[in-house]
C-alpha cells in the first residue's frame, strides 16, 4: 500500500489529552488525514476500546490503520450521526476534529489548494464532488463572487476582485491557479499580496467544500452523540471556524443567546474545559501549519 506523506499532527498531545480517554471508550476522529491523532488515541485505548474515523478525501484511505479496534469511514463529517448509527453506534465518549486543509492537501500541487504551485483550479476535499474552484471562478456571477470573497475571505477588496475576474474570463476561461494569481495580484497592495492571496484561496476553498455549513451541521449533532461527560476537542485555523466553535461551546447556538427559564436560568449543552490552547513557539518552528491553530475543549453536561 502506498503511504501518503502527512506532516506531524498539530497540538497532538493537548488535543488527545482533552478527550480524557477511558480505555474501554468509543471515540471519533472526524478529520483522519494522515492518522496522527487517531494513532495517539488508539495507543491510549484498551482492547475493548473503539475508534471511528471520518475523512472525505479518498487519499486518506491509503493511510488506513490496521487495527481491529479501528474503523475508517470515507465520508464528510457532516454525516457523522447517520454513519455511526449505520454501524450500530448511538453515543460516544469523545469527538476530535482538526478542521481545515491537511498538510498533505496543501503540499500536493495537483489539488490546487496552495498559492505556491501552478495547478488546475480544483480545491475539492472530496474529489468526487461536482463543484470545484473552476466552477466558482468561471460560472459564478459578479455578485456571487463578491459574496464569497467578502464572507469567507473577509476581504475589503471583494467587489474589485469579483469585477476583475468576471472581466478577464470574458476573454478566456480561467483554468489554473497561476492564471488566477496573475489576474488578481496586480490589484493587491504591495507587500501584502501573499496574505491577501491566501485569503482569496481560503474563500474559494470554503465555498467549494461548503466548509462552514458542514461545520455547523457536525457541531449540532454532537449534542446527541456525546454521552454525559463526553468530550469535544476541536482545532480551528481561522476566525470563521473558531467563532462558530466558540459560540457553540458557550451556548449551543451560532448566534444570539440561549433562552432563560422563568427563574432566569440558562440551560446549555456543554461546559468549557480549560482555556483556549495555542501551539508553543517550538511547535510552530517545527510545523508552520500550527501557527494559526486554536484548540477548544468542552464537556457534555
Amino acid at each position: 500500500m502506498i503511504m501518503m506523506e502527512y506532516h506531524n499532527p498539530v497540538l497532538l498531545n493537548e488535543t488527545v489529552d482533552g478527550l480524557n480517554i477511558k480505555e474501554d471508550g468509543i471515540y471519533v476522529d472526524v478529520t483522519y488525514g494522515g492518522g496522527g491523532h487517531s494513532r495517539e488515541i488508539l495507543s491510549r485505548l484498551g482492547e475493548h476500546g473503539k475508534l471511528i474515523a471520518f475523512d472525505q478525501d479518498q487519499d486518506a484511505l491509503l493511510n488506513k490503520i490496521d487495527d481491529s479496534r479501528f474503523l475508517l469511514i470515507n465520508e464528510n463529517f457532516r454525516h457523522i450521526k447517520r454513519f455511526l448509527r449505520f454501524h450500530g453506534i448511538e453515543t460516544v465518549d469523545g469527538i476530535l476534529a482538526d478542521f481545515g486543509v491537511s498538510s498533505y492537501q496543501f503540499d500536493e500541487p495537483d489539488r490546487g489548494f496552495s498559492t505556491r504551485f501552478d495547478a488546475n483550479l480544483d480545491m475539492r476535499m472530496n474529489q468526487q464532488d461536482v463543484l470545484s474552484a473552476l466552477n466558482v471562478i468561471n460560472d459564478y456571477d459578479e455578485e456571487a463572487l463578491k459574496k464569497v470573497f467578502y464572507q469567507y475571505g473577509e476581504l475589503r477588496q471583494a467587489p474589485l476582485l469579483a469585477r476583475v475576474i468576471v472581466s478577464e474570463r470574458k476573454h478566456q476561461e480561467i483554468k489554473t491557479t497561476a492564471q488566477l494569481k496573475n489576474i488578481v495580484i496586480k490589484h493587491l497592495p504591495p507587500r501584502r499580496e501573499n496574505k491577501i492571496l491566501a485569503q482569496i484561496y481560503q474563500a474559494i476553498r470554503i465555498e467549494v467544500n461548503q466548509e462552514l455549513e458542514a461545520l455547523k451541521e457536525f457541531l449540532l449533532q454532537t449534542q446527541d452523540l456525546l454521552k454525559t461527560g463526553g468530550r469535544l476537542s476541536l482545532i480551528s485555523y481561522h476566525s470563521l471556524e473558531d467563532r462558530l466553535v466558540k459560540r457553540y461551546i458557550r451556548s449551543g447556538l451560532f448566534e444570539g443567546e440561549p433562552e432563560k427559564d422563568i427563574y432566569g436560568n440558562v440551560e446549555v449543552p456543554f461546559k468549557r474545559i480549560g482555556k483556549l490552547i495555542v501551539p508553543t513557539s517550538e511547535e510552530i518552528e517545527k510545523n508552520r501549519r500550527a501557527r494559526s491553530a486554536k484548540l477548544r475543549i468542552a464537556e457534555r453536561l
